[in-house]
């Protein structure tokens, strides 16, 4: 595909509008936008930071991003049933630096989900990022997911338990994460299966409470 740099702007711009004209939902389950997706090839295509994962851009790459759309739905919301009425409020992913040489960048993902009846929960998988020579790929690994109620019965400050569940390390699974475009406030990633994932740098931190250990 051939796209001249001075597109990139546009292509950003109708990118972000096609998004927003999407709930949040739509834009995180699986379904299908070929119009998104094309978008998404086009500016992968003058992607003005072509190793992102060299240290030397990370102060770029690292902060806190909200997920915005993911072509195929993510692991979280892949396993909610299409009957049920689960809510999606957020999802984000916060990447930090790390002292860890196996895994240089922290990653936390997270995801903030409704529950019929019951209330809000913040499921929050911690890990981290080896990335390979050519600095545009990393080997991801998690070793720690956590579970906290937010708000119960529509009551908040509550101030609930957090639970926080290893990962053993037999049952840790790796997977290759690509980072295809990297921007000052926007960011592209692909899956080992062709995922599409759009990231938009937040505002405003994720929960105090979900940075502990990051």
């Amino acid at each position: 595909m051939t796209v001249s740099p001075s597109l990139r702007p546009t292509l950003k711009t109708e990118l972000l509008d096609r998004i927003r004209h999407l709930d949040l939902a739509e834009a995180l389950l699986p379904s299908s936008h070929p119009d998104i997706d094309h978008l998404i090839h086009s500016l992968e295509a003058v992607n003005p930071i072509t190793q992102p994962l060299q240290p030397d851009h990370w102060p770029i790459l690292l902060g806190t991003w909200d997920l915005i759309y993911a072509s195929e739905g993510t692991v979280v919301t892949r396993r909610i049933p299409a009957p049920w009425p689960v809510g999606i409020r957020r999802v984000w992913q916060r990447l930090t630096q790390s002292a860890q040489a196996s895994a240089p960048i922290a990653a936390e993902n997270g995801a903030v989900v409704s529950l019929p009846l019951l209330g809000e929960l913040t499921a929050i998988a911690q890990g981290g990022w080896q990335p390979y020579e050519e600095a545009e790929s990393a080997r991801v690994s998690f070793g720690a997911f956590s579970l906290q109620p937010t708000r119960l019965l529509g009551i908040t400050g509550l101030h609930l338990p957090q639970i926080t569940l290893p990962i053993f390390e037999a049952l840790r699974r790796e997977a290759l994460w690509i980072t295809s475009y990297l921007d000052d406030d926007l960011r592209i990633g692909r899956g080992v299966t062709g995922n599409l994932f759009v990231f938009q740098r937040t505002p405003a931190q994720a929960p105090a409470w979900a940075s502990k250990g990051a």
